[in-house]
């Protein structure tokens, strides 16, 4: 019987098992790598660059700071998290994960508690964070649908929800090199993570 691989080795040199992800196998810096890399709606953007699931990250990040100003930093940071497991399972959209099914979510959610574990996030809270957090999740869906992908107003209300106040956030909105928006990433990581 052969054994499949089921892990990944990382540019930090760390080999992460993919199926049961231990903390101690996690560094900022191969999420903050492998999200700058990794495209928002399958690359179908505009712009002359991907926008990026780490530019996703803050955007979403920036807009739960702002509609919950007295979260406090475990709970921004797991804002800036969200997607965390997306450098290794890769960025799905939404109409394909409902097909796929429980094994995808599974993966999903394995990684996103090492990714809490391994950064202090108290998991505890993780449920009332995560309904707040897809708050602002949708509303920066909804304003990369109009602005980058080209939906009009009314499909991006049809299939997000209509968004209240979108105006703000439109230097998020513009597609940077992976270098830079990592960059990004690790700092707005550094600011919020306190070990």
């Amino acid at each position: 019987m052969v054994i499949k691989r089921a892990w990944q080795r990382m540019l930090s040199g760390r080999r992460l098992q993919i199926l049961d992800p231990s903390p101690l196998d996690i560094e900022i810096e191969d999420i903050a790598h492998g999200l700058s890399f990794l495209a928002r709606w399958n690359g179908q953007t505009s712009g002359e660059y991907p926008f990026s699931v780490a530019q996703h990250s803050l955007l979403v990040e920036d807009i739960f700071s702002k509609q919950f100003p007295k979260m406090d930093n475990h709970s921004k940071l797991f804002a800036l998290l969200h997607d965390a497991a997306e450098y290794v399972i890769g960025d799905m959209i939404s109409p394909l994960k409902s097909h796929v099914g429980i094994n995808y979510e599974e993966l999903d959610g394995r990684l996103t508690m090492a990714i809490c574990i391994r950064f202090n996030i108290p998991t505890k809270k993780i449920k009332i964070i995560k309904r707040r957090v897809k708050i602002a999740d949708k509303r920066a869906a909804w304003l990369e649908a109009i602005n980058l992908a080209g939906f009009s107003k009314q499909e991006a209300d049809n299939i997000f929800g209509k968004q209240g106040v979108t105006e703000g956030f439109e230097t998020k909105l513009l597609p940077e090199t992976p270098f830079f928006v990592r960059k990004k990433f690790v700092n707005r990581f550094n600011e919020l993570y306190k070990p």
